[in-house]
């Protein structure tokens, strides 16, 4: 998988006034890179829908590649 198609994939680690995200859950970052510009991530949460959320709300998580193939799947 090239840099460039890289799955990102993030924990909540924050979730002030967001009753769709779980703290400590790791969720699949979905690319926007005009909502990155601005501070924000984009997820699918617990409503199954897919939000902006500000970035400082989660930390970015390394897993090895079988672990990254089973969240993608």
């Amino acid at each position: 998988m090239s840099k460039k198609n890289k799955v990102q994939f993030v924990v909540c680690i924050k979730n002030k006034d967001c009753e769709d995200l779980e703290r400590l859950k790791i969720y699949r970052v979905l690319p926007d890179l005009s909502a990155k510009k601005e501070g924000y991530i984009r997820i699918v949460d617990e409503s199954g829908e897919d939000y902006l959320y500000p970035a400082s709300y989660f930390m970015p998580v390394a897993l090895t590649p079988k672990v990254q193939e089973v969240l993608a799947a």
